[in-house]
């Protein structure tokens, strides 16, 4: 008789949690900008509550697509070239907040760069499933995904999106050390980077203002550091139970764009440290599952494809978390499943559909 498959119900259960917090979020850090942009207080919970949805169907639909089939070459090779051209064509678009990350569809916005992290995870995994045997002749093992990698962040970094560029390379830099890549590579590589990094950071006015505002905010207060001020007002303020929902105060035009990459902000408002701690640990129980569900995968390509997706979601809401905090210099990640959003939000759907599937063929740890 057939193993009748199940998916990891805590994972699951977490992620709709994720979510549903999103919604109430969203809506409570939104109403006022939203009321004075368009004049209903609704509208990016509509937005929200209406990409939540999509996405569970998303979910739910990948949870039945055998994770194998994303390591067939034709599947691999079409979704290479679709969002080549993709994160091409968005720079024949007018810029939004000087930036070229999105083109619309129907009169939704879609930011190539989150799936092209979902296509280099595909990618990697399948590749490294069949050159881990000699993943230490990195001559042989690795420049074809150097190759790729690379090059969607020379695509992405001009947009300009620095974080999700730093984010795809630690993505891949994780599977290949999984892998079996000789640690002493993965630090010269490493090593190799920083004056590229330097480079990157000191040559681009924005970033570097953005640096230093993060070493001393209260240089610029009214500047370049008001962000990271606002935002650890707005969690000190909180304290342990929080002002209670809808009654924030940073996010009455103090806080530059409450509802989406500083959403964990507003949270520590009104729910407090309970509210954010509760947060943090929601995606520890994911970055947990994940790696459960990775070390019981039946084959390396799941295996990897599970530690992968993980990844993504785990050192996005760490990157976050960290700016908000003023841990890290600012960065334009949203926060995975609760920030709003529709691209990050169904990428990420798409993501936790696809390790739960994995997670269906699971063997015995």
């Amino acid at each position: 008789m057939a193993r009748k498959l199940k998916s990891d119900k805590v994972l699951f259960i977490t992620t709709i949690l994720l979510v549903a917090l999103s919604v109430v979020m969203v809506y409570s850090a939104s109403a006022p900008v939203a009321l004075e942009r368009y004049g209903r207080a609704s509208i990016f919970l509509i937005k929200q509550g209406m990409f939540s949805l999509l996405g569970i169907a998303l979910l739910y639909m990948l949870m039945r697509i055998d994770y194998r089939c994303y390591r067939e070459p034709v599947f691999i090779w079409s979704c290479l070239a679709f969002v080549t051209l993709a994160l091409v064509a968005v720079y024949f678009n007018a810029p939004v907040n000087g930036a070229r990350r999105w083109f619309s569809v129907a009169g939704i916005g879609v930011q190539p760069s989150e799936l092209a992290k979902l296509v280099a995870i595909f990618f990697i995994a399948a590749l490294l499933e069949r050159r881990m045997h000699r993943i230490d002749d990195v001559g042989y093992s690795l420049p074809p995904i150097a190759i790729v990698v690379l090059g969607f962040v020379a695509l992405i970094l001009p947009e300009p999106d620095f974080g999700t560029s730093m984010s795809l390379m630690l993505i891949a830099a994780v599977m290949v050390f999984a892998a079996g890549l000789n640690y002493r590579y993965i630090i010269g590589a490493a090593l190799a980077a920083l004056p590229v990094l330097y480079i990157v950071i000191m040559g681009s006015a924005y970033r570097r203002r953005r640096t230093f505002a993060f070493l001393n905010p209260w240089d610029d207060p009214l500047g370049d550091g008001f962000q990271i001020i606002q935002s650890l007002i707005a969690i000190g303020t909180g304290g342990v139970w929080g002002k209670g929902l809808m009654n924030g105060v940073q996010k009455l035009f103090y806080l530059p764009e409450p509802h989406t990459d500083f959403i964990f902000s507003v949270i520590s408002e009104e729910l407090g440290l309970v509210g954010a701690t509760a947060v943090v640990v929601c995606f520890s129980v994911v970055a947990w599952r994940g790696m459960r569900i990775a070390l019981r995968a039946p084959d390396a390509f799941g295996a990897l494809l599970a530690l992968g997706l993980t990844t993504m979601v785990a050192v996005q809401a760490l990157v976050n978390i960290s700016v908000v905090l003023g841990l890290m210099p600012t960065k334009g990640l949203p926060l995975p499943f609760v920030s709003a959003g529709g691209s990050s939000l169904l990428i990420n759907f798409a993501g936790m559909g696809i390790l739960l599937n994995v997670s269906q063929h699971a063997t015995e740890a």
